[in-house]
């Protein structure tokens, strides 16, 4: 059958309850659940949203629009949307980055931090003649890397075509390409897409050490 990624559990309780309890404490208030596969189960679980003193509603993708192309389906007078996937687990201060989005004038912010890519092999530089000319024994590249957390205005969403699947990277090319700034926020706060094992295994003991965390102090997670 299937079991909803933002529902998988970090300790005793799904990243997607993290994530709204987070959402809550930072000041929002309406938040839209695009939902595909097992939409049932994400919604028998959150309902209205009340438990976290959110008011929660839902869209419904027929077929997959991914992240960009489910923004066509939200209903909402909001100029600016908080827009990130159901399974990023992280301690990043959700309303400094609007507050900082919207002191940038930016139609759109993508969240970065910076990653290390170790190479497992001896990586050999070779000369125009065959001949060996450098080796970087195992040698580690430095990225800086989308968190899947976004902010975007309300006028991008009109560059959206009805029905149109399009992914956030697509629509952040489709901006800039219309003249308009596309703003990066760097933070070096804790993040894990768990939807790797590796860091889903890693969250997991993160979560059981430190859930002052990502909850606070006053965190119930049990809400």
């Amino acid at each position: 059958v299937g079991f909803p990624k933002p529902l998988v559990p970090v300790g005793d309780t799904p990243v997607l309850d993290i994530v709204l309890q987070q959402l809550s404490r930072a000041g929002f208030n309406d938040i839209t659940v695009s939902t595909g596969h097992l939409a049932e189960l994400i919604k028998a679980y959150c309902g209205d949203g009340s438990k976290w003193g959110l008011a929660l509603d839902y869209t419904h993708e027929e077929t997959p629009l991914h992240t960009a192309g489910a923004l066509k389906l939200v209903q909402t007078d909001a100029t600016e949307y908080l827009v990130m996937n159901g399974d990023v687990l992280t301690t990043l201060d959700y309303a400094a980055l609007m507050r900082e989005h919207v002191a940038s004038g930016a139609r759109a912010t993508a969240v970065t931090t910076t990653r290390d890519f170790p190479v497992e092999f001896g990586v050999v530089r070779v000369g125009e003649s065959g001949s060996l000319v450098g080796w970087d024994e195992k040698p580690v590249h430095t990225h800086e890397v989308s968190m899947g957390i976004y902010v975007v205005n309300s006028s991008a969403v009109d560059l959206i075509a009805e029905g149109e699947s399009l992914g956030m990277p697509d629509l952040l090319m489709r901006i800039i390409e219309q003249g308009g700034r596309v703003a990066t926020h760097h933070t070096d706060e804790y993040w894990l897409d768990i939807g790797r094992v590796g860091d889903y295994e890693q969250a997991q003991v993160d979560f059981e050490a430190s859930r002052h965390w990502f909850l606070g102090p006053e965190g119930d997670t049990d809400a």
